[in-house]
């Protein structure tokens, strides 16, 4: 078995990734890659790995999805008490990775974290089918449980309680931030000789721009 996993491997040579091809922050840069990403018809393309860590260094990653994103980071929704909620209160740090095998792409970001706006959450939150809002209220994410039984039962019960009428948004559910410090972009190449620029936020608000070894 572990010979076969060994032999798996794939040859990279759709694209390239130069430096007088990178644009000259991330934001445009992803913006690009987003697009061709679009164009591609990916499927979830907007799926991302989220990797935090405890106040004590233990890491834990998990997929989530992007929902939006400017000049000014990229967000997604969780339940506040969630285990990554916890953590990202905790240690305020995150990485997200974009791995989209279509276009043999990888994107990493690694920054800070904070809270959108109350606003926010709200304007995304009743965007949702209500199926997913009463969801955000029916489950208490992450927390050992008895059965399924205990969150259909939740279910009927918030369902019963709202009505035909307004699902608010709960107070321990609504957005994050990740505002990144570091980005990296890595294009696959042939014999594991790939591109990978990166880029450093400075002091001042720009960007370094570097050529990692593969």
């Amino acid at each position: 078995m572990a010979a076969d996993i060994a032999a798996i491997r794939k040859e990279y040579i759709q694209k390239t990734f130069d430096e007088k091809d990178a644009a000259v922050d991330p934001f445009q840069q992803f913006g690009r890659w987003w697009r061709e990403a679009i164009d591609s018809n990916i499927d979830e393309v907007n799926a991302m790995t989220l990797a935090t860590a405890s106040a004590d260094g233990w890491p834990s990653a998990r997929i989530v999805l992007l929902k939006e994103y400017d000049e000014n980071g990229f967000v997604f929704f969780t339940n506040y008490n969630s285990a990554k909620g916890r953590q990202l209160m905790e240690n305020p740090r995150a990485c997200l990775v974009f791995f989209w095998k279509e276009l043999e792409r990888q994107v990493r970001i690694t920054g800070g974290i904070e809270k959108v706006p109350a606003e926010e959450s709200d304007d995304y939150f009743n965007s949702r089918p209500a199926g997913s809002r009463i969801g955000a209220w029916a489950s208490p994410q992450s927390s050992v449980i008895a059965g399924r039984s205990v969150l259909e039962e939740r279910v009927k019960s918030f369902t019963a309680e709202f009505g035909s009428g307004t699902i608010p948004r709960p107070a321990h559910w609504g957005g994050f931030r990740v505002k990144p410090a570091v980005v990296e972009f890595w294009q696959g190449r042939s014999s594991r000789l790939h591109d990978r620029l990166q880029y450093t936020l400075r002091e001042k608000g720009s960007w370094k721009i570097e050529r990692l070894a593969p």
